[in-house]
């Protein structure tokens, strides 16, 4: 199939490979040097390795030789301690979930935003967004980055944007329908959670004026986009974003579907060994990490993101000259994503021991009605957390259901289970999470 590709900045997506490397270089020593000389974090890694960012960087590769930044280093620096700028610099600030008094917290300054808008920009002009279209964002807007960094970005291309939000699916599609969507960004589930919907009121896709769907915020499989191409009659593209790095705008696929550019430009990719840090050569799976060379506020280096996926060098027909990730086959850690929102499971024991003192034995499950994914927790019923009356059980459990959605932003089903029925590894301890949802 022919497309009109158009591209939002053709001369850096565009670039020469040998410039853009170049490009990358200089930025990468003055990233480095900005968080040398700011940010105590990176001058006392730094030092420990005796790393002098002025003497000791001359050539990318040298990048290597930094150790990983981690979503616990983040956490850990709760709230400001990463920060590169004074906090008067700082006009917006973000955060997603991390240990359970210690979020991870993100700030942009002026320019970061900027940024962040045009980056958005290219990703969506390259799924087939222009300013002649309609765009429903169905990400939270909120802490969180999915909502906010595609609005922006969208407004800059000069499309009308409908800030939906989450949720209420009934009127999203009313919505849809009414203010005549042509483009819809949602979370690859979600997508499929609308065309149910719309089948059950009768509503026909083809009677829409939708054609693109920007999906994002989860893993999914080439089968998933086929059925919402197929259900929706659009066009399915996937992005890639990290709130620790910027938030959307890191990488994203054009009409090839053939993996998501990366805006190298602004970051540097590797794919490493989960286990051992070793980088891996092209096309091998393993974990990706990334590494900022233009945030102002917020600058890391080599950051474990914990996503499965590979670089694609080969040439794409798109015309951009970026390498691409391919889609993000898991997690190589325990992170569990359900409905767009990153879990760790250990921290769902975190809420749970601030109810009572001590958290009782239990198993996270992940369920999928239709189309639909749903969180379940199973507390194994010990005396600790058994009561005779029922009415203290349901305090119980609504209180726990309260704690941990205020903590997720999502609400969970809680269920009292037998202590025996609750799945268990081979040295008899609970498993943490179990995913029923592809059996379902």
């Amino acid at each position: 199939m022919h497309y009109d590709y158009r591209i939002w900045d053709p001369e850096k997506e565009c670039m020469d490979r040998e410039e853009l490397r170049q490009l990358q270089l200089e930025r990468l020593q003055a990233t480095l040097n900005r968080v040398y000389k700011n940010v105590s974090f990176y001058r006392r890694r730094f030092k420990s390795i005796g790393f002098v960012p002025e003497e000791d960087l001359t050539d990318i590769e040298d990048l290597k030789k930094l150790p990983f930044t981690t979503s616990e280093d983040i956490s850990d620096s709760y709230p400001y301690e990463m920060f590169a700028v004074p906090l008067r610099e700082i006009v917006r600030i973000h955060s997603s979930s991390g240990t359970m008094t210690n979020p991870r917290v993100v700030g942009y300054t002026r320019q970061d935003l900027k940024i962040w808008s045009r980056l958005v920009a290219r990703i969506l002009t390259a799924a087939g967004v222009t300013a002649d279209d309609v765009i429903q964002v169905t990400f939270g807007y909120g802490l969180l980055t999915g909502g906010l960094g595609i609005h922006y970005g969208a407004e800059l291309i000069g499309a009308s944007v409908l800030p939906t939000s989450t949720g209420r699916t009934e009127r999203q599609i009313h919505i849809m329908r009414d203010f005549r969507t042509t483009i819809l960004v949602s979370t690859p589930s979600y997508a499929l959670v609308i065309a149910d919907r719309m089948e059950a009121l009768g509503v026909d896709p083809k009677a829409l004026s939708l054609r693109h769907v920007v999906c994002g915020g989860e893993p999914w499989t080439e089968e998933m986009r086929r059925e919402i191409e197929d259900r929706l009659f659009v066009t399915a593209t996937d992005n890639y974003g990290v709130s620790e790095v910027m938030g959307p705008g890191v990488a994203g696929e054009c009409l090839e579907k053939a993996g998501m550019h990366v805006q190298e430009d602004h970051f540097i990719v590797e794919v490493v060994d989960p286990a051992t840090g070793e980088t891996l050569p092209p096309g091998s799976t393993g974990e990706l990490v990334i590494t900022t060379l233009t945030k102002e506020a917020f600058p890391v280096v080599r950051y474990r993101t914990g996503d499965l996926c590979s670089i694609i060098e080969t040439p794409c027909a798109c015309g951009r000259t970026t390498v691409r990730i391919s889609r993000i086959g898991g997690r190589s850690d325990d992170v569990v994503v359900i409905k767009g929102i990153n879990i760790v499971p250990k921290r769902i024991g975190e809420v749970l021991e601030r109810i009572k003192g001590t958290s009782p034995p239990y198993q996270l499950v992940a369920l999928r009605e239709g189309h639909e994914d749903h969180l379940e927790i199973r507390i194994g019923i010990t005396e600790e957390f058994f009561f005779d009356k029922m009415r203290d059980q349901k305090t119980l459990v609504d209180e726990m259901r309260q704690k941990v959605a205020n903590f997720i932003g999502i609400t969970p089903r809680i269920r009292l289970v037998e202590l025996n029925s609750l799945r268990r590894d081979l040295h008899g301890n609970v498993i943490l999470f179990v995913d029923e949802r592809t059996t379902s």
